[in-house]
């Protein structure tokens, strides 16, 4: 029966929490700062508060949600393939484009476990948490679904690459799908972000 205000509207109660809290994780983040270094803040909001989310409010395994090897034979293949196509391309824009070069520079300090600090969380909260929790109910949708924030959250950073994210995005997740873990994309993103920053300043 419709009322004033339309039908009665009914919602995935985990789907909301995902995408409300997701959100606020990402905005906190980019306007707060609780640690000394920025990393670890994303350690902490984009991996410790999604897995006390999932253990305790979920009351789930965080296996569901992508925090497992997985299909570990596929993810290492996948991987190495991943990593010898893209280290051409990052070596390329790296070295060739100044935007790049200028933008990356800075970040050499701490390599190469401040990106695997940086990165770690952040595949978490986009190929696990938000990738496995929507596709229960969006299916393979959800490959494209969490490859929008993750591309917007770009923006800042070096046009040429902040283009190619919503596809980049999407590779990851179905990285993230295929092996049925968020490590691999993980790897993959790691060696990216670390390449890039040495290669931006000209350590080799």
């Amino acid at each position: 029966m419709k009322t004033l205000l339309g039908e009665r509207l009914h919602f995935d109660w985990k789907i909301v929490s995902i995408t409300i809290l997701s959100t606020l994780l990402l905005m906190v983040n980019y306007y707060h700062l609780f640690t000394p270094y920025y990393y670890w803040d994303r350690v902490i909001l984009y991996l410790f508060v999604p897995l006390f989310v999932i253990l305790v409010f979920f009351r789930e395994h965080p296996k569901e949600y992508g925090f497992s090897l997985g299909d570990w034979k596929a993810g290492l293949v996948l991987t190495a393939l991943g990593i010898l196509l893209m280290a051409p391309i990052i070596y390329y824009l790296g070295s060739g484009d100044a935007s790049m070069r200028e933008y990356y520079k800075p970040f050499t300090k701490g390599l190469p476990w401040t990106t695997f600090l940086d990165l770690i969380g952040w595949e978490f909260l986009f190929r696990g948490w938000i990738l496995f929790g929507y596709a229960r109910k969006f299916g393979p949708e959800s490959l494209w679904l969490q490859a929008v924030p993750f591309a917007l959250m770009h923006n800042g950073k070096p046009e040429v690459e902040t283009l190619s994210t919503i596809f980049g995005g999407f590779a990851f997740g179905w990285l993230a799908w295929r092996t049925k873990s968020f490590v691999w994309p993980f790897l993959i993103h790691w060696f990216i972000a670390t390449f890039i920053i040495i290669v931006a300043a000209g350590l080799i």
